[in-house]
């Protein structure tokens, strides 16, 4: 009996020893000023969480661009500060995106906190395409590699296609708080790209072969967009910034708690420190420093965008209507792929001196 309790004892002992050592697993939260992108950083946890459990496949098969997940989650007041409590979610084929994110070189905990904000190209990196359903209203989402940089500010953003017929800012440019500016406004401003002559070639490559991509599938009125990091500004900001701080520190007669963030603290902040006007290159993909004899030490952000505007009947129409009226001579806006990626490389060589 003696070693039969002692035996009890040692089980009990080790009960506790186990219970002392548990740490309860912190619940993941996503909290957004936005409930549709609570929801959205909620689906695309839940779909890499997935994901790490289905083997990579060797080829994607036809059935792969077919398939896609879908999740609804319906929570009675749980966690409503943070995100609503009946929502849906549906992921568009899943493992195409993924295969297109290992393409990329973004892994998944990259991908996890890039909703925000590695191909050789300008094109856009697309990552995943969801349906989000919130209140019964649908909202189609497609998640891309942002263009501009997550750490260094831009100062001023272009919206070039090579075309100087005069072009009209949309609704949607003249809503933002940096407004963009056109091909005109490019030039009058004397704006130039001032990178060396090694960055200059590799770009005009991926650009070269971008376009002729594009020429291939019948698509146009893509443009360039370029955003302008000014780094002399950024400093001259940054020592203002630190300045007013003091003051306010100075004057503070007790300490105040920040509010927390809106979303999951950002894991693509680079490891080692980096100078003003530096950037991780495999974060700021699109990024490219002006050369040591440029007027301006600036930091440009370059990118194709809007590229799935197809050459149809009505594109064609207004060609025709177009020449007509101004003769085959003139520039008019509206030209066939061929034409519209030739003019568009020839204008973006010009503004690299």
């Amino acid at each position: 009996m003696a070693s039969a309790s002692s035996m009890v004892a040692s089980i009990a002992s080790k009960t506790k020893t186990k219970k002392k050592h548990f740490v309860a697993q912190k619940v993941k939260l996503f909290r957004a000023s936005d409930p549709l992108l609570s929801v959205l950083m909620w689906g695309v946890n839940h779909s890499i969480n997935e994901l790490s459990h289905v083997q990579i496949p060797i080829m994607l098969m036809p059935d792969d661009f077919k398939a896609y997940s879908k999740i609804k989650v319906d929570n009675h007041l749980f966690n409503k500060e943070n995100m609503p409590s009946h929502f849906k979610v549906k992921e568009y084929c899943p493992l195409v995106f993924r295969n297109l994110r290992e393409r990329f070189n973004i892994d998944d905990q990259d991908f996890q906190f890039i909703v925000e904000c590695h191909g050789n190209t300008l094109l856009p990196q697309f990552l995943g395409m969801y349906r989000i359903t919130v209140d019964g209203d649908e909202t189609y989402m497609i998640v891309t590699r942002n263009v501009f940089s997550h750490r260094l500010s831009v100062y001023k953003k272009y919206d070039l296609k090579g075309s100087t017929v005069a072009r009209e800012a949309s609704d949607k440019e003249k809503a933002k708080d940096l407004p963009t500016y056109k091909d005109n406004d490019f030039i009058n401003d004397g704006q130039k790209i001032y990178i060396d002559e090694e960055n200059k070639k590799i770009f005009l490559d991926k650009l070269r072969k971008d376009v002729e991509f594009l020429a291939l599938l019948k698509l146009m009125d893509y443009s360039l967009l370029v955003g302008i990091h000014d780094v002399e500004r950024a400093e001259q900001e940054e020592v203002e910034s630190e300045e007013n701080e003091g003051d306010d520190e100075g004057e503070s007669d007790g300490g105040v708690v920040g509010t927390p963030p809106d979303s999951p603290s950002n894991t693509l902040d680079s490891t080692k420190p980096l100078s003003p006007g530096d950037f991780d290159p495999t974060i700021d993909v699109y990024a490219i420093k002006s050369h040591d004899n440029s007027p301006r030490k600036e930091v440009y952000f370059m990118a194709i965008i809007d590229i799935l505007q197809h050459y149809d009947a009505k594109k064609k129409a207004a060609h025709a209507a177009k020449t007509v009226k101004h003769g085959a001579g003139a520039e008019i806006s509206t030209v066939n792929p061929e034409q519209y990626s030739k003019r568009f490389y020839d204008f973006i060589t010009t503004i690299l001196p």
